[in-house]
Order: C-alpha cells, then sequence, then structure tokens
C-alpha cells in the first residue's frame, strides 16, 4: 500500500515538472514570436522611411533648363563668374553638398525661403530654398515681406508651379545656378536653379 501511494505521489510529482517545462517552452515561444514580430515591424518602418527620404528626392527636379525668368538681370560683377568653379555648402539634396560646381549664370535678385501645398496633392513643403522675385506670379518692383501669401510660377519641384505659397524669408543676394556632379556617384546636375552666395565657397 506504501508503495503505491509512493509511486503515485512520484508519478504526480514528475507530471508536475513535465507540465511546468511545457507551460515554460511556451513562454518563450510566444516571445520569441513577439520579438520577430517586432524586428519585422521595425524592418518595415525603416523601409518606409528610406522610400519616403527616396521619393522626396525624387520630386526635386536635379537638372533645369538654362532659361530664367523674364527680368532678371546678370549680376555685374559676382563673386564667382559664370564658367568658374566654387564649392557647394549647401545640402538642398543628397549629393550636393562638398560637391564641386561650375557656375554657369549669376543674378542679382531676392531669393525667398517658401511654404507651400503642391498643386498635384502631395503634403506641404516647409521651408523650400529657393524660389526668386521673378518666378512668383505677384512680383513688381518691391520684394515680398515674410508671412506674404503669394502664387509660385517656379517649376523646381513637381507640384510647385501655380502653388499657394507663404514668405518665410527673403535675402537679398545673388543667386547662381549651377553645374555639378553629386558626391554621391549620381549622374551629372545640369543648370540647378539656384544657389545662393552663402552657400557656395572658393576653398
Amino acid at each position: 500500500m506504501k508503495n503505491t501511494k509512493y509511486f503515485l505521489s512520484t508519478l504526480f510529482f514528475i507530471l508536475l515538472l513535465v507540465l511546468a517545462a511545457c507551460s515554460g517552452g511556451n513562454e518563450e515561444g510566444q516571445n520569441g514570436e513577439s520579438n520577430q514580430s517586432e524586428n519585422q515591424s521595425e524592418e518595415t518602418t525603416s523601409e518606409e522611411n528610406k522610400e519616403m527620404e527616396s521619393d522626396s528626392h525624387e520630386d526635386m527636379d536635379h537638372s533645369g533648363s538654362s532659361e530664367v525668368p523674364e527680368g532678371l538681370k546678370e549680376a555685374e560683377n559676382p563673386t564667382y563668374e559664370v564658367d568658374s568653379q566654387a564649392i557647394i555648402k549647401a545640402d538642398h539634396m543628397s549629393g550636393m553638398e562638398g560637391a564641386e560646381a561650375t557656375i554657369a549664370g549669376a543674378y542679382d535678385t531676392v531669393a525667398y525661403v517658401v511654404s507651400y501645398d503642391p498643386t498635384n496633392g502631395g503634403e506641404k513643403v516647409e521651408n523650400h530654398k529657393w524660389v526668386i522675385h521673378e518666378e512668383i506670379e505677384e512680383a513688381d518692383e518691391e520684394p515680398f515681406k515674410s508671412g506674404a501669401e503669394v502664387t509660385l510660377n517656379a517649376s523646381h519641384m513637381k507640384g510647385m508651379e501655380g502653388a499657394s505659397a507663404v514668405i518665410e524669408s527673403a535675402e537679398e543676394t545673388t543667386v547662381y545656378m549651377v553645374n555639378f556632379t553629386p558626391t554621391d556617384g549620381g549622374e551629372e546636375v545640369t543648370n540647378h536653379k539656384w544657389m545662393t552666395e552663402s552657400e557656395l565657397t572658393a576653398d
């Protein structure tokens, strides 16, 4: 009788150990699945961010026409003369900063930083550099002040031409049209509009 009780007790204890081990295994499996799900989510988010960055660069018309807006005056004594070289300090797009530029045109005007709602339904563009005075539909002799609402006649990016914009800031300066080869190995960019004088250096 005692042997039977001992046997049953031992069997019961073994069953408890087996159940506990199975339970722990399930938790580990669930944790593994949870971690795998989190990793997949992070990878998906990272890929989405890369796609968004890629899309934003694709919206920029890297190369443009050599034509300039009517009424834009060539600079008489620009710091960087046409056909001279300068190093770009700005980072408007991938591969721009540090690239060697050849000056394709130099003009005296007012350059604006603008925010606008693209006409193609894209997200609002904040603090775009640059739109010049001659690329604004309502432009007259006086420069616009910060906060002014205007209509853009420029086509630097998709959805820009005809868009309603707000002037964020204005800078009376010489602007340059430049050719350069991106530092990231991209194709040569020609007639890029615009670089301001402060975004270029001779060094």
